[in-house]
């Protein structure tokens, strides 16, 4: 199996890849699956491919009826935040913990509920026009059958950060109120979707890959049924880096987490790693979902009336291990620790500021730097003069890119990449 004819489709020019599926949508060659038809002539419009069309902008992320958490495991104070149907790591809890977040630790993020799902009696289905036949279903034991890879890898929320948009920079975002805790890190182990798409018999003129999840169907606070979460990948991203784990951190994958197996795309937002996957489309058609028109592009004055291209690569961030508004002692010794991340390239330094960016100095990093996964630092503080102290912590990674003080506003919340201000007090 070589690149589709369709190539190139990037997984890094994502702006390119949504123009051409939107002239195919255009000429009747695209499938838009649970998108109305305004929406996509919205996106038209922002790209240049249609005029006199109403460039209105849609409402903002549609929040989920408020519902129980639904969540499987205990969610203790000390580890975690409950929002909604989340629940937000709290980041000072990680201090305890090693490189890979655990299980105990990691954030969830849940459309709806979690699905406890019998291991033994889930398939896969593989369908579509991409394929040269009819499909295939695989079980868990197929999976376990072929090669197993392993990545370490963060799986973050797009909104992760959201609520600094409001408490640093004064500007609304819509959705959940995350801090810095909607990531995790973990060692996935599973089949390569390459493999799984190939014996499924993949074409050559493949275009869209379609993982959907088993989750109740998420229905937005206006009734409007959106069906199940799922999102499409380009097939260039498919055939990449891109795994189905059924294990993490070496234990079989939690429901939370997505068992009996998730899809998991190293260094892309956390919706593309669709959990609970039950079928995969594969398409000669261009596909859309509700999760990359309406949700998952940035939208704002920006951006064209019709948002940006649908997202793909994470963004940079920095983050302590230390409570918020903590108290710490003065002409004491305080090792300061935290933990720096991006989709992009590697961490490759990562700068501490003890007075609220007046003066920086290196942080020691504590693992061998690697895309789509964080590094761990640290740096010795002894503070002198007593009353509030602002933190700061900012990374640059293999591409050049340094954090900024601002992050351009977006009305949903999303990619929050700015220098954040860690509040404490000597006393």
């Amino acid at each position: 199996m070589t690149t589709p004819t369709d190539a190139p489709d990037t997984a890094v020019d994502e702006a390119a890849y949504d123009r051409r599926r939107l002239r195919q949508w255009v000429t009747g060659r695209a499938r838009a699956d649970g998108v109305a038809r305004r929406d996509l002539l919205r996106l038209l419009a922002a790209a240049g491919l249609a005029t006199g069309l109403p460039a209105a902008l849609a409402a903002a992320a549609r929040a989920a009826t408020p519902a129980a958490p639904g969540i499987v495991k205990p969610l203790p104070e000390e580890w975690f935040t409950v929002r909604g149907t989340n629940a937000e790591t709290n980041f000072a809890s990680l201090a305890a913990t090693g490189h890979h977040t655990p299980v105990s630790h990691f954030f969830v993020r849940n459309h709806t509920s979690t699905p406890q799902l019998d291991a033994k009696k889930w398939e896969l289905s593989v369908w579509g026009s991409g394929l040269a036949g009819p499909g295939r279903t695989f079980t868990l034991a197929d999976l376990k059958r072929l090669p197993a890879v392993t990545r370490s890898s963060f799986i973050e929320c797009a909104g992760n950060g959201r609520s600094f948009y409001t408490s640093q920079q004064g500007q609304k975002a819509e959705g959940t109120a995350w801090t810095l805790g909607a990531i995790g890190s973990a060692r996935w182990r599973g089949a390569r979707l390459a493999d799984v798409l190939r014996l499924a018999g993949i074409r050559r003129d493949a275009v869209d890959v379609l993982p959907g999840g088993l989750d109740p169907d998420y229905v937005t606070a206006d009734g409007t049924n959106l069906g199940r979460v799922r999102r499409p990948l380009p097939v260039t991203k498919a055939l990449d880096d891109v795994i189905l784990a059924y294990e993490m951190n070496g234990e079989p994958l939690p429901p939370d987490h997505g068992a009996p197996v998730r899809v998991v795309a190293p260094s892309w937002i956390g919706i593309a790693s669709i959990k609970w996957v039950g079928d995969i489309e594969v398409s000669r058609e261009p596909l859309y979902s509700p999760w990359n028109t309406d949700f998952y592009r940035l939208f704002g004055d920006a951006y064209p009336a019709g948002g940006s291209a649908p997202l793909t690569r994470q963004t940079l961030k920095s983050a302590f291990e230390l409570p918020w508004n903590a108290r710490v002692t003065a002409d004491t010794g305080h090792h300061l620790t935290g933990r720096s991340w991006s989709g992009a390239g590697a961490i490759a330094r990562v700068e501490i500021s003890t007075d609220g960016g007046g003066t920086w100095h290196r942080a020691r990093l504590h693992d061998t730097p690697r895309r789509a996964d964080w590094v761990r630092w640290s740096t010795h503080w002894r503070p002198t003069a007593r009353g509030p102290v602002e933190l700061r912590a900012r990374a640059t990674d293999t591409t050049g890119r340094t954090q900024p003080e601002t992050t351009v506003h977006n009305t949903q919340g999303y990619l929050f990449d700015a220098v954040v201000r860690h509040a404490v007090t000597v006393v």
